[in-house]
């Protein structure tokens, strides 16, 4: 048995048409009904009362045959004052009374319905009527056939082939339309299911209709956009780590070699302190690389109230620079941060600003307004405004003067840019007088209670 939520989408839509169709037609059809075999009762009684005062007429004019005519909807009987039948229709000649009912109190006429009469089959309607003669009271029952609850079965064949019809049209139009609508939709799967991890060039078409699938389409391509432009960051990204990992060990390689082919000539300790330089260097690249994939990876980072100064200062203090460090910094200036990613930032803006400094550099905390504010200057060569974003891209390279080649690995600004964001705050470069100024800004918190 087939599961509903196995249907195709066309199939449940055109179900759903189908069955509020039905449920339409039922109620319009109940209406037709009802308000037909109303009508067509009334008729009915208004045709046996007719026949039933044409007896009576005939009674009071003293012209009553033994047999009177009859239609074909309609059967009469007369009895005389001693309940004796005098005059009947063809098919009641001969036959005791069909009813015993009277007219109540005052009236005259009454009618019930009697399943059957005597004498005759099927549910029918009969009206007694009372004539006062002289001789007595004289009764006439004239029975009518009764109008079956769904009025007929001319009427219900109508109804029934009508609902059918209708049914089944709107399950076609339905049908025709929803695969017209969903049409898009299956041209984007083909494209889609064509896309492989290293062909992501496919985009899904656009439909001329201004409506969701449209949305829909839109969206699927930027994000495709997105999804392209990232595998291309990350292909490039593996390349040049996969190139600088290489370039050490290399390096490593080649020294050793040529130190055991000849040992006698060799400069031992040149050489370890050569050796142990380009283990440094791929120390620093793999603890970069681990970095920028555990902020990939988007690792919660630890929450604590912080003093910035505080925490630049120990900084400073922690590792002399090989140039000057000129320190301004206000007090006071909390921030909710991780204390080991932001000193990681601080460190990175250090390193880049000492390569690139050429006397001195300044490192400024102070509030502004909402934002505890954080400034590493150098007062190097600068960054060019339109190189001003591309530097915070991973292993970026530029001139000679700010090459990631004169001592950096190419990830310290990346990772501390995604230290900021982490933090859902913001690195820039902004201009100054002299050198670059990398400027971080976090949301400022409020000092803790005094103890």
């Amino acid at each position: 048995m087939l599961k509903r939520n196995r249907w195709s989408l066309r199939t449940r839509m055109t179900l759903m048409a189908s069955a509020l169709a039905t449920l339409a037609n039922v109620c319009v059809c109940a209406l037709v009904i009802v308000t037909w075999s109303g009508r067509e009762e009334d008729f009915a009684r208004e045709r046996i009362a007719d026949a039933s005062r044409r007896v009576v007429s005939l009674i009071e004019q003293g012209r009553l045959p033994s047999v009177l005519p009859r239609d074909e909807a309609t059967d009469i009987q007369v009895l005389d004052p001693r309940g004796r039948v005098v005059a009947a229709t063809s098919r009641l000649v001969g036959k005791p009374p069909i009813a015993s009912f009277r007219p109540a109190g005052n009236a005259v006429r009454a009618d019930r319905t009697l399943c059957p009469p005597n004498g005759l089959t099927g549910c029918m309607i009969v009206v007694s009527v009372e004539v006062f003669r002289p001789d007595g009271t004289w009764v006439v029952y004239t029975a009518g056939r009764t109008v079956p609850w769904y009025g007929g079965s001319e009427l219900l064949t109508f109804l029934v082939a009508q609902s059918l019809l209708l049914i089944l049209l709107t399950a076609i139009v339905t049908f025709r339309a929803v695969a017209r609508t969903l049409a898009p939709v299956g041209a984007m799967q083909v494209e889609l299911a064509e896309m492989t991890a290293t062909d992501l060039s496919h985009r899904v078409p656009i439909p001329k209709s201004q409506d969701e699938i449209r949305l829909l389409a839109d969206t699927v391509n930027a994000t495709l956009d997105r999804l392209e432009a990232a595998y291309e960051q990350q292909r490039r990204f593996t390349s040049d780590a996969s190139h600088d990992l290489r370039s050490p060990i290399t390096a490593m390689r080649t020294q050793l070699e040529e130190a055991l082919l000849y040992p006698q000539d060799t400069d031992w300790p040149r050489m370890a302190k050569a050796v142990f330089a380009s283990v440094e260097r791929l120390q620093a690249l793999v603890a970069d690389l681990l970095d920028a994939a555990m902020l990939d990876a988007h690792v919660p980072l630890a929450a604590e109230l912080s003093d910035l100064a505080e925490l630049v200062d120990s900084e400073l203090n922690r590792r002399p620079r090989k140039v000057e460090v000129i320190r301004d910094l206000q007090k006071g200036v909390f921030a909710v941060c991780d204390q080991l990613r932001l000193t990681r930032l601080l460190t990175n803006l250090l390193d880049n600003a000492e390569r690139h400094a050429n006397s001195q550099i300044r490192v400024v905390v102070r509030a502004e307004g909402y934002m505890a504010v954080m400034e590493v200057l150098d007062d190097g060569a600068g960054i060019a405004y339109d190189q001003r974003e591309v530097v915070f891209q991973r292993f970026t390279r530029l001139d000679a003067s700010r090459n990631r080649d004169a001592g950096g690995t190419g990830l310290g600004l990346p990772i501390a840019r995604q230290i900021a964001e982490a933090h859902h705050g913001t690195l820039t470069i902004e201009d100054s007088p002299r050198g670059a100024r990398f400027v971080l800004r976090l949301a400022r918190a409020d000092p803790p209670p005094p103890s």
